[in-house]
């Protein structure tokens, strides 16, 4: 997937680049969801929270054409987003 970086529109957190961002999108146990918050699907907006390649889990909003992904927002895992992120990968390698 390719990212566009002109212009992003947040800060990035201190503990984050762009190559930890991209690097969770790659995880192959990341979580992509889309929300059910009409709020969101106006402008269909998802969450994708990955580990990246140093063990920093990463939650991101984005929004993609298919082809370009665009991150509106992206911070380090809080501790719910860690708990959803091991319940599924657990639910993953169980099967």
């Amino acid at each position: 997937m390719e990212f566009d970086w002109d212009n992003p529109p947040f800060n990035l957190d201190r503990s984050l680049t762009l190559q930890i961002i991209e690097e969770s999108f790659e995880d192959p146990f990341a979580v992509r969801l889309l929300p059910d918050s009409p709020r969101f699907a106006v402008q269909a907006r998802f969450f994708n929270l990955g580990m990246a390649a140093n063990g920093l889990g990463v939650f991101t909003v984005f929004r993609t054409n298919g082809k370009q992904a665009r991150v509106i927002f992206a911070r380090p895992f809080e501790s719910e987003d860690r708990f959803f992120y091991q319940r599924r990968l657990t639910q993953a390698l169980a099967q």
